[in-house]
């Protein structure tokens, strides 16, 4: 019955094209109209003003030689009052704006490198959205965002780069590791210089305490006893702390070795020692 009256409805975000005896003459917005088709008035198709989304791969050349597919996401829909262009003008408008998007891309592209490529893509994603919005407001469409989704070098290309950013930073891991070891080094150096200046530091005074020790004990010695030298009172000491001396050697349970004299003269000394020995033991026995 719709039909037969000449009434037709019109869904929402959606326009109708209305002509007369194959003319345009008015755009007919969301809702009920009546176009009555007995009069030469009929609907010559209806427009989405819906925000619609392209997705286009394109392959180009970097000014280094290296093939990079750019994929391009183009979010566009009709402007509401250029319906009329945007259904008239262009027959396929997705056709259209690949085309454009292809070359602006070819355009910009090769003039960078493919590491500039990667780092400038908001500027070639600003230069498809010029582009496009200079070349579609014309036919009737406005470009709301442009976006470059991704960028794909060639596999061989991508291997590359993923070596030689592994590389980079195997170098920069080494030379932390050999600042890390220089660090050990130096302050393992400077500890042992601090231990040893520290030992040193004990040994001279243990060595100030004997000699303190020592004096003390000549002189009291020499005083209490009348007739002794200095001399006689220091062999005294030190023999006494000879047989001390042999005495903990003995008594170590663990002990395996005794120190004797090891030069080429001590043979002598120790044969004039033993031939004294026997000498005095025979005057004793006569």
């Amino acid at each position: 019955m719709g039909n037969l009256l000449g009434c037709i409805q019109v869904d929402q975000s959606t326009v109708a094209i209305k002509e007369k005896f194959g003319k345009y003459t008015d755009v007919l917005q969301p809702g009920c109209h009546c176009v009555p088709w007995f009069i030469g008035r009929r609907i010559a198709g209806e427009l989405s003003l819906r925000v619609q989304q392209l997705d286009i791969r394109c392959e180009a050349k970097t000014k280094d030689n290296v093939f990079v597919n750019v994929v391009a996401s183009i979010q566009y829909r009709a402007i509401p009052e250029k319906a009329n262009d945007a259904f008239y003008m262009l027959s396929n408008s997705r056709f259209q704006i690949q085309a454009y998007v292809f070359d602006v891309i070819r355009g910009t592209v090769p003039r960078l490198n493919v590491d500039d490529v990667f780092e400038q893509k908001s500027e070639i994603a600003k230069s498809v959205a010029d582009g496009l919005e200079k070349a579609m407001c014309h036919f009737g469409y406005e470009i709301v965002q442009t976006l470059i989704v991704d960028i794909d070098p060639d596999e061989r290309v991508k291997r590359a780069m993923n070596e030689i950013n592994a590389a980079a930073r195997n170098r920069v891991a080494a030379n932390d590791k050999a600042e890390t070891e220089k660090i050990i080094q130096i302050k393992k150096a400077e500890g042992e210089a601090e231990s040893k200046y520290l030992s040193g530091v004990g040994v001279a005074r243990q060595r100030q305490a004997i000699v303190d020790g020592l004096r003390d004990s000549v002189l009291g010695f020499s005083g209490n006893v009348h007739g002794t030298s200095a001399r006689d009172v220091m062999n005294m000491i030190l023999i006494t702390q000879y047989f001390d001396t042999m005495k903990e050697i003995g008594a170590a349970s663990k002990s395996s070795a005794v120190f004797i004299p090891h030069g080429p003269g001590a043979v002598g000394d120790v044969a004039t020692q033993i031939r004294n020995g026997l000498l005095q033991a025979a005057a004793s026995s006569e």
